[in-house]
């Protein structure tokens, strides 16, 4: 009983969901596939509502949360993330295979719902996400690793964020037009421009984020340990989110990215630590 209320909930909440999404999204060929599979989840709540004669609410805190991330984050990450709730009521049903006939038509439906919502599938952001994968790894290595040699070569917070921020800014503009130029020579199906803005905008609101930290403290040493811990927060939350929108594993990803960034900016430091000795100049 336990297990088929669970998956009544499941399926009234998908139901409500889907049927959200259908009335929003643009593309008629993917709004007739959720508002059909819509229409499937509330078929499975009302199997399963004869075997446990009960009516169940709506969680609509968890309808509107997937909602407005779908709406946010766009429709691939939102359900996406559904999808990975499926997985446990995918345990759910193999549990009940044997005491409840239906059990397996439902489960062979919601595979055949999980394929159906992959091939539909298909957001721009997600065509660029190479793009903006290119302008976040390069500001985060080449930035942070700068701002860490700027950090102990100048030793005052205003003198390095004005450094880091000339530095980004420059460096986002040479990274978008050399995205643009590779784009134009692949002649892919990526649009150049697209590509290079993505680049762009991706890079300066890195920028934007480790810089921050100079502009908030007085001491040079807290700045840099916030631009370290921004980097790995950034570093986490968009991983997250292409670990969920194309099935990436995230540990691997966010860890090798990680220890890069961080690799790099302590190698810098170091180069700021010698430079500054060597010659000597005080600022």
């Amino acid at each position: 009983m336990e297990k088929l209320l669970f998956l009544q909930q499941d399926e009234i909440n998908s139901h409500h969901t889907y049927a959200r999404l259908a009335k929003q999204v643009k593309d008629e060929n993917n709004s007739a596939v959720l508002k059909k599979i819509s229409e499937e989840e509330k078929k499975h709540y009302e199997i399963w509502n004869r075997y446990t004669r009960m009516e169940i609410r709506p969680n609509w805190f968890q309808v509107n949360l997937f909602y407005w991330l779908a709406r946010i984050l766009g429709l691939t990450f939102g359900i996406k993330l559904m999808e990975l709730g499926e997985e446990k009521a995918q345990k759910a049903y193999s549990q009940l295979l044997d005491r409840v006939p239906e059990a397996k038509q439902v489960m062979e439906e919601e595979e055949v719902h999980e394929e159906e919502l992959m091939d539909m599938l298909d957001e721009e952001g997600l065509k660029y996400a190479g793009s903006v994968v290119l302008g976040l790894n390069d500001a985060l290595v080449e930035l942070t690793g700068a701002l860490a040699g700027f950090s102990f070569a100048f030793q005052k917070t205003n003198l390095i964020a004005l450094a880091g921020l000339i530095t980004g800014i420059s460096a986002s503009f040479s990274m978008a037009a050399s995205e643009y130029l590779s784009q134009k020579s692949e002649e892919g199906e990526q649009d150049p421009l697209k590509s290079a803005i993505y680049t762009g905008v991706a890079y300066i609101f890195t920028v934007l984020i480790l810089v921050l930290p100079y502009f908030l403290f007085q001491n040079y040493l807290v700045s840099l340990a916030f631009t370290v811990f921004n980097a790995l927060v950034i570093i986490a939350v968009f991983n997250f989110y292409i670990s969920v929108a194309k099935g990436y594993s995230f540990k691997r990803r966010f860890t090798e990215m990680a220890l890069i960034s961080v690799g790099v900016a302590a190698f810098s430091f170091i180069v700021g630590v010698v430079v500054r000795n060597v010659t000597g100049i005080e600022i």
